[in-house]
């Protein structure tokens, strides 16, 4: 039935069906549901941005249920509404929560998953008999549109939902999704698409980038009525010297009394390796049943992680341990608590986890948090500060991410192919390209024609062919291969990890096992296992004796502090102290601090010169994160140098970074101001940093989504020195004989803008320019320094003799300042 432009929802008699299915579930609408029910029935599109666990997917779903129940007759065959959601798990969460309500109002209305793991005789029947909505993910999207006669069906749809936006929005994911929803427009421009997300600051901009530049839609925002308790395991004393990792697992004996006291608990880490370790030693004291202690991860069996999701579902595990793989929405009713294992680096984060506990409106969200050390203190402080204030992180979108338009068109050069002109128009109603110059596009359909002009004479570069003005792909082969390699997620090459015996248990990064020798012994999945050998890409494996062993290591280890975050803990030092309880162990430190030297504030940067038996230290505290810090101390060096010739060695954290040399360092407190001047970055990063080197490993990564460097076929893995030895042949051909080559400008774009963070680092370098340098000379280690001298022992020695020698010097200095009275 049409819908007016102005519908009255009030007189809609679908509404009164709905609203009798909540009372039978005690429910009433919430008004925020109401809203997007209005905007839905007239036609609109928009975001609903609203707080984990207050109905989300109800008011979503609820617009197509009043659609269907005020239809005079079933809907025809065929696909009316595509859902989006970038989590496989959460795909079969969502499955669940559209189905209950449909089936309860007696709607006959298919609702099916397609994912990766989707099998391929499912596949052939829903492209048969394509069910009325399909739940999906943004790769599953894209792989459709490469077939001409999908397209036709999706010019069909009448709606299309991406669910937890916030996730893919400053991700090439992201981008891949815009570029999509772009063709769906073209293909039916009354498509109503809606986005829903929670924990996300710039809601204007994040659905400009989801209905494109310039598109008018509705914003609805749920009010945040749930109450959230932070709280924190506090260690039975303060150390005035912390230092990196040594805190967590000493507080043990206090994880596990909270996850007893409660009927369910989450113990959310920030890496894989973490949750390994914590698992390990959760299960070394577990008082109950083996099986109601669990572990979840990205890299374990998928088979694995569903019985874990279906187990907390039912109430049958009092405890999980993750990583942000059950950071989203997946509907977990029963779990009463959160625990975060060290600091959650940002605001939303530790929002998002703690709406993992009591994910149901009007009930209480609990986290606990336990420090891996002590300054994560200030951290959580901060953080509690932030929320009760509303401040939380903004995710700025992708632009220019011209490897994903390369894949993209290729795509659709499948898909029925296209023309030069319309496409670009289509194209810049993304966001991300919304200013591609004619120039620059012209350079991506150079690459994907013939890759390049240094390329243009091999055959395997020449993937889409320009035939009577349409860009097509007509080679069965290359359309295979590109559909294998669909997607922008890239990550060091995976092994499989096998039993002898043939039981699979998850994947490991090639990097990490590659070092093993057959009869090593390695911590995964929960398990001490052994390596026996390894062939074809697959680790075959015995359960090992013990719990010794190395825990892999993973890429992208380490999150770095949020900018919103730091500045709030820079705020909170310079008014220390308060009610909370954390401050009764903080106040040691920082009145330690104090005495030695000064406390971080706003408007100021605290410079600290040094001396040990190792040398000559400098310490900064700009309070940018790891990532600006990392940029920072090498070009700090480089300009310290010019002053008089050293070498330095250096070290970073969140807090700040230190330069350290066996010479004395050259420098006095008015020279800082012109070590910070803005003027001369770029350069001086080039000489400071091998960009080139840089360069290369980005390289790796794009060469892979823009089709370059072909990935493994399902089932056939390629090593990582294979892709490595590709990527960098192809590096160092394109640098010599085609220096403007669009794939090596996007690998320098992306070193500057997402590694090194450029425009931050400029930003922190005018904020420092702008402060008062306050000198000063410690006569020995200060508080805030003893982390950042024990980071740059970290690569000079073994795990135990680094602990071993940290352990030792913060004993020294806690004997040494014994008698410093250390008072808030």
């Amino acid at each position: 039935m049409p819908v007016p432009a102005r519908h009255s929802l009030t007189a809609d008699p679908a509404l009164a069906h709905l609203r009798d299915w909540f009372a039978t579930r005690g429910w009433t609408p919430a008004e925020f549901q109401l809203q997007l029910w209005q905007a839905w029935r007239e036609g609109r599109s928009g975001l609903l941005h609203a707080p984990t666990g207050s109905g989300k997917t109800l008011a979503m779903w609820g617009g197509v249920l009043l659609d269907a129940l005020d239809a005079e007759a079933p809907p025809a065959p065929g696909l009316r509404v595509f859902w989006i959601t970038p989590l496989r798990a959460l795909a079969t969460d969502t499955l669940e929560n559209l189905r209950a309500p449909t089936l309860d109002l007696g709607l006959n209305l298919e609702i099916e998953l397609r994912t990766a793991d989707t099998s391929s005789g499912a596949r052939a029947r829903q492209r048969k008999r394509p069910p009325f909505a399909l739940i999906t993910t943004p790769e599953s999207l894209s792989l459709r549109l490469s077939h001409a006669d999908e397209q036709a069906a999706l010019a069909r749809l009448d709606a299309i939902v991406v669910d937890e936006w916030h996730e893919l929005l400053g991700s090439k994911r992201g981008v891949q999704l815009e570029l999509c929803l772009a063709r769906l427009r073209q293909l039916n421009p009354r498509l109503k698409i809606w986005g829903v997300s929670a924990t996300l600051a710039n809601l204007d901009q994040a659905m400009q980038v989801l209905l494109g530049p310039g598109v008018n839609g509705s914003l609805i925002q749920a009010p945040e009525h749930r109450r959230l308790i932070i709280d924190s395991a506090l260690p039975s004393q303060s150390e005035r010297f912390p230092w990196a990792g040594h805190l967590g697992l000493r507080q043990l004996p206090q994880v596990l009394d909270s996850v007893l006291a409660a009927q369910s608990t989450l113990v959310f880490t920030n890496t894989r390796a973490q949750a390994e370790l914590w698992f390990q030693a959760l299960s070394a004291v577990w008082p109950l049943a083996a099986q109601t202690l669990a572990l979840h991860h990205g890299s374990l069996d998928a088979e694995h992680r569903r019985e874990v999701e279906q187990g907390l579902r039912e109430g049958r595990l009092r405890a999980v341990v993750a990583t942000s793989s059950l950071d989203l929405g997946v509907d977990f009713c029963s779990v009463d608590q959160v625990i975060q294992i060290g600091s959650p680096k940002g605001i939303a984060r530790l929002l998002q986890r703690a709406g993992r506990s009591g994910h149901r409106p009007g009930q209480v969200s609990r986290i606990r948090f336990v420090a891996t050390q002590m300054l994560e203190l200030l951290e959580i402080v901060a953080t509690r500060r932030a929320l009760a204030r509303g401040r939380i992180e903004a995710r700025p979108p992708l632009t220019r991410s011209l490897d994903v338009l390369a894949q993209h068109l290729v795509t659709l050069a499948l898909g029925g192919g296209f023309e030069r002109e319309p496409m670009l128009a289509e194209v810049r109603r993304c966001h991300a390209f919304a200013a591609l110059g004619e120039r620059e596009f012209d350079q991506v359909l150079d690459l994907i024609t013939r890759g390049g002009a240094s390329l243009a004479s091999y055959p395997d570069y020449q993937r889409v062919q320009l035939l009577d003005g349409r860009y097509r792909i007509e080679d069965r082969k290359l359309a295979q291969r590109h559909r294998w390699g669909i997607g922008t997620i890239v990550a060091d090459s995976q092994m499989q990890v096998r039993f002898v015996g043939g039981g699979y248990l998850g994947s490991v990064e090639e990097s990490f096992l590659t070092r093993l020798k057959p009869g090593d012994r390695f911590q995964f999945a929960g398990r001490s296992l052994e390596l026996v050998r390894i062939h074809q890409m697959e680790a075959q494996v015995r359960r090992g004796s013990g719990r010794a062993g190395a825990v892999p290591r993973w890429m992208g280890g380490k999150l770095p502090l949020s900018s919103d975050l730091a500045d709030e803990v820079l705020q909170l030092l310079a008014h220390p102290f308060g009610d909370e309880a954390e401050w009764p162990l903080l106040g040691p430190i920082l009145t330690l601090q104090q005495q030695l030297s000064a406390l971080p504030r706003p408007g100021v940067l605290l410079v600290e010169m040094l001396r040990t038996r190792e040398g000559h230290h400098l310490a900064l505290y700009p309070y940018a994160g790891r990532s600006v810090h990392e940029g920072l101390a090498p070009l700090l060096a480089a300009r310290i140098g010019r002053l008089r010739p050293a070498s330095f060695s250096y070290a970073v954290n969140d807090h700040g970074l230190m330069l350290s040399s066996r010479a004395p360092i050259a420098l006095q407190a008015q020279q800082v101001a012109a070590l910070l001047d803005p003027a001369g970055l770029m350069e001086d990063i080039e000489s400071s940093l091998n960009l080139a080197e840089l360069g290369r490993r980005q390289f790796r990564e794009i060469a892979q989504i823009a089709g370059l460097v072909v990935r493994a076929a399902p089932g056939r893995q390629r090593s990582v020195r294979q892709l490595q030895a590709s990527s960098s042949l192809l590096f160092d051909v394109l640098s010599e004989h085609d220096p403007g080559h669009v794939l090596l400008g996007c690998a320098r774009r992306e070193v500057l803008e997402q590694q090194l963070e450029y425009q931050r680092l400029l930003e922190v370098l005018q904020r420092l320019g702008a402060a008062r340098v306050e000198w000063r000379e410690p006569k020995s280690l200060t508080p805030f320094a003893f982390p950042l001298w024990a980071e740059r022992l970290r690569g000079q020695l073994s795990l135990e003799d680094w602990q071993t020698r940290v352990r030792a010097m913060a004993e020294t200095m806690e004997a040494k300042h014994s008698r410093t009275v250390a008072r808030p």
